[in-house]
Order: C-alpha cells, then sequence, then structure tokens
C-alpha cells in the first residue's frame, strides 16, 4: 500500500504555486490606474532594484515568459547569417518549438555535451568558417544556468567561456530561467558569475523562482539594448499592464527572496537524494547541485510512481526521470515521496 501522495509535485518548479509575498504585491498593483507599456512606478523601482543587484546601470525589459525572453535576448545581438552556439541539449534547441529560429532568423549550432555544459574549446571547434561567406557566422555563445541536467557553471567556467567568445568577436547570452537556484547553490552572489565574468545579455528567471508569471531580459552590457524595445515589441513580448510583470521582481528581488526560495527548493532536492540514493534499483550518478535529480529505475516502477505522483520521464532508453523540487516543497513532501520511492522499488525488486 502506498501513502497518501505528497501535496506537492515532483514534476517540475513550474507547477509550484505562487508564493504569498508576489500574491501581495500583485495586489498592491491592482489599486488604481497606471500607464501601460512600462510607464509605470513599479516598473521603474523594479528595474532600480536590477540596477542594485548588479551593481551597475543594467537596462531591463520584462515579458510574459522565458522562451519570449530568450528570442528578445538573443535577436538582438544577431543578424540573419549568423548563429548560437549552444550544448545540444539547451532549451532553445530542444524546448522552444524552434522558436530562436524561427524569429532570429539564425541558426543554432548544438554541440553534445556530456553534463550540459559547453567548453571553450567546443566554442573554438565551431569557429572554422569565421570570414567565409559560405558558412553561416557564429556570433552568440549561449549558455544556461543552471544547465538543464540540473548541473552548475562556476565563475571561472564562465568567464573562460565569455573570454573566449569575446576574443573571437562573439558574444555570450545566459539563460538564467533557473538562475535563482544558481545563485543560492553558487553562494548568492549573482553578480560574480554574470556580470564580473563576462555575460553579455542575461535571462533573468521569475517564474520558477515563485512567480506568477514573466522574466526579465537584462542588458550587462546596456550598448547592446538598443534595439529590445522594438524587438520586443515585435515577438509579442510586451506586456501592456506591465506593473503586474514588475511587481513580482520588485517583490522578489526585495531582501534576496528569490535566492531564499530557490535555497529552500536546492535542500529539498538534497534531501530527496539522501532519502532515495540507497534504495534497491534506483540509481543515482550525482548529488544535485540544484534542485533536480536524474535517476534511474525500471521504467514500470517508474510508472507505477508517477500514477500515484507525477513526474517526467527524462531517457526512457537509460530509463531515467527527472525530480524536481521547488519552492514549495516541504520536508513532508519530501519524505512521503521517498517513502512511496522506497515501497514501489520494493514490491518491483521481490
Amino acid at each position: 500500500m502506498l501513502p497518501s501522495p505528497p501535496a506537492s509535485s515532483f514534476a517540475s518548479d513550474n507547477a509550484a504555486g505562487v508564493h504569498p509575498s508576489i500574491l501581495e504585491a500583485l495586489a498592491r498593483a491592482n489599486h488604481g490606474p497606471a500607464l501601460a507599456y512600462g510607464n509605470d512606478e513599479w516598473t521603474r523601482r523594479a528595474v532600480a532594484r536590477f540596477r542594485d543587484v548588479f551593481d551597475a546601470p543594467v537596462e531591463v525589459f520584462f515579458t510574459w515568459g522565458g522562451t519570449g525572453a530568450n528570442v528578445v535576448g538573443l535577436q538582438c545581438l544577431l543578424a540573419p547569417y549568423q548563429a548560437v552556439i549552444c550544448p545540444a541539449g539547451a532549451h532553445v534547441a530542444v524546448d522552444e518549438c524552434g522558436a530562436p529560429e524561427r524569429f532570429t532568423g539564425c541558426k543554432l549550432i548544438d554541440v553534445p555535451t556530456p553534463d550540459g555544459k559547453l567548453r571553450p574549446e567546443q566554442i573554438l571547434d565551431q569557429l572554422h568558417g569565421l570570414g567565409d561567406e559560405h558558412h553561416v557566422q557564429p556570433r552568440v555563445v549561449s549558455i544556461t544556468q543552471s544547465t538543464e541536467l540540473g548541473t552548475l557553471y562556476t565563475d571561472d567556467e564562465v568567464a573562460a567561456i565569455a573570454a573566449t567568445a569575446h576574443a573571437h568577436g562573439l558574444l555570450l547570452h545566459v539563460d538564467g530561467a533557473r538562475l535563482a537556484n544558481a545563485t543560492a547553490a553558487l553562494g548568492g552572489d549573482v553578480r560574480a558569475f554574470t556580470a564580473e565574468a563576462g555575460v553579455d545579455v542575461l535571462t533573468f528567471g521569475g517564474t520558477k523562482a515563485g512567480a506568477m508569471y514573466g522574466e526579465a531580459v537584462v542588458f550587462l552590457d546596456p550598448a547592446l539594448a538598443g534595439p529590445a524595445k522594438f524587438v520586443r515589441k515585435q515577438a509579442g513580448q510586451l506586456p501592456s499592464k506591465m506593473r503586474y510583470v514588475a511587481a513580482q521582481f520588485e517583490a522578489l528581488l526585495a531582501d534576496d527572496l528569490w535566492i531564499s526560495l530557490a535555497a529552500r527548493a536546492n535542500e529539498m532536492a538534497d534531501r530527496l537524494y539522501r532519502q532515495t540514493c540507497e534504495i534497491a534499483g534506483v540509481t543515482i550518478e550525482r548529488a544535485p547541485a540544484v534542485n533536480s535529480l536524474f535517476p534511474m529505475l525500471p521504467n514500470a516502477a517508474a510508472e507505477t510512481l508517477r500514477e500515484w505522483c507525477f513526474f517526467w520521464p527524462w531517457d526512457p532508453a537509460r530509463e531515467q526521470v527527472r525530480w524536481m523540487t521547488a519552492w514549495d516543497t516541504t520536508p513532508d513532501d519530501v519524505d512521503r515521496f521517498a517513502d512511496g520511492v522506497r515501497k514501489v522499488m520494493a514490491a518491483h525488486t521481490l
């Protein structure tokens, strides 16, 4: 007999609710009229908070969602004959339905990586055609922090990628859908592995960090932001009532709420790892760096567990799944889920 399923889902941090502080911020923003398209006090205050976080005059453009934010950020950096070098498993290459290619008109050069992390030498391997009119011209390197496999780039690793890109006239874009989790895991200083490491443009995730919706495109190099307001409009990513996106970021960035919520998610993933890593029949190749685990267990057992508490398959050929925690995952959720895994695996290994 399985216990009652946990209240939280282990499918994705996208399944989490909205943090109460965000709901309160939205309610406060809902009093009275405000001019549209960012001409409001909430947007001004939120942009000021971003500039405080990065201690720099960054340019910030709020969007509806992560795919749109990536498209806007990348399109501002590219001409149609240029290309983006990225890991083969990158969200921009795998999970955005071709949106970056369609809206930028550019090729994605996706490079296989064993752990989701691009290396400087892999960038160099793609530069043999620079200056040759018969070859697409690499212009942007795009990495994800934290990666789609739950791994992290250190400050030095980002700096090495940025130095390689810049030495050959390329720019560095970071997809930070789970930037909060990376920041919490790396000690809380987002500047160390972004602005100080040489990142040019950053997608700053809000949805997975406790917001209702909304992301921000942050131009750490303000000189690159010239086309952004036009690109955002054409891409359908300009919120009319922008105060409701901005108010959420104002609340998230206050007192480092975005980092503390991510730290909680990371801690719950570590708790889940410690409770499941030694269960017979479950193989987890590495401890979680952030809020995701990628265990391998028999497909039949995984299906039984999914019917009880849903989570996504990851690599069916390897019998690999993904378990993900969120800001609202509780110790009881983890304990209950781990107990279910233990019971199902015991039944399947008899």
